[in-house]
């Protein structure tokens, strides 16, 4: 009877070595998860930075190729006779005109995108079908929000911002934002050539006077737009 009392007692519970096995087994699956998050976010930054580096090649491809700014193209009308139901022509005044966000397809920030299409530098939809922000025409990032491109002017996309054209990507997370300022620009989204503002701060269309003010303090949680100008 003893002996199986001490055989009971033997056999209950686990030993320090196999509760030392599980915690390292644990510890392994934890490493692992968050490697792969970081791993994750990494090729997420990696594809939105890839957005601000594209466009300028757009850009510089279509007037080595052309002459014109795609979007401004005066003959882009009887350029790509044919390989689109309707093709609209820039007034070739060397000007992006209207908004990096506009949905007006008359404007040339939004036949922008044709225009590349059109030349093969970029992909996609050659045909504005609706005038929304969900139609395929317009192009996303990798956090699903709106990307675009306007001239530079006096009245910049964020207020500070300096450069020959404004590159804007929309519904970037804030734990994106610094890493993407990290690699694209200076660290600090408040100075230097990519700015950034919280998306929900500013509602409407853009203030004809007042442009949205930069952001230094980013919220990991908040949505930001990001605009870098090149």
């Amino acid at each position: 009877m003893n002996g199986d009392k001490k055989t009971q007692r033997k056999q209950s519970g686990f030993t320090l070595i196999e509760i030392a096995i599980v915690l390292v087994i644990i510890g392994l699956l934890l490493g692992g998860v968050l490697k792969g998050q970081e791993l994750i976010n990494s090729a997420k930054v990696k594809n939105l930075g890839m957005d601000f580096k594209n466009i300028p090649v757009y850009i510089y491809g279509y007037q080595d190729k052309y002459r014109s700014l795609p979007g401004d193209d005066l003959n882009a009308a009887t350029r790509f006779t044919g390989l689109a139901a309707s093709i609209d022509a820039g007034d070739g005044n060397s000007v992006i005109g209207g908004a990096w966000d506009s949905i007006i397809p008359t404007d040339e920030s939004v036949n922008f995108w044709q225009h590349v299409r059109l030349a093969q530098l970029a992909t996609g939809a050659t045909v504005v079908t609706t005038t929304s922000e969900t139609d395929p025409y317009f192009p996303l990032n990798a956090s699903g929000g709106r990307i675009g491109v306007e001239s530079g002017s006096p009245l910049p996309p964020i207020v500070g911002l300096r450069g020959s054209f404004y590159i804007c990507s929309k519904g970037i997370l804030g734990k994106f934002v610094d890493q993407l300022d990290r690699q694209m620009d200076n660290g600090s989204t408040s100075t230097g050539a990519m700015m950034a503002y919280e998306t929900s701060a500013v509602s409407g269309a853009r203030s004809a006077t007042n442009p949205p003010a930069n952001t230094a303090a980013i919220n990991e949680s908040a949505s930001y737009t990001v605009c870098m100008g090149v």
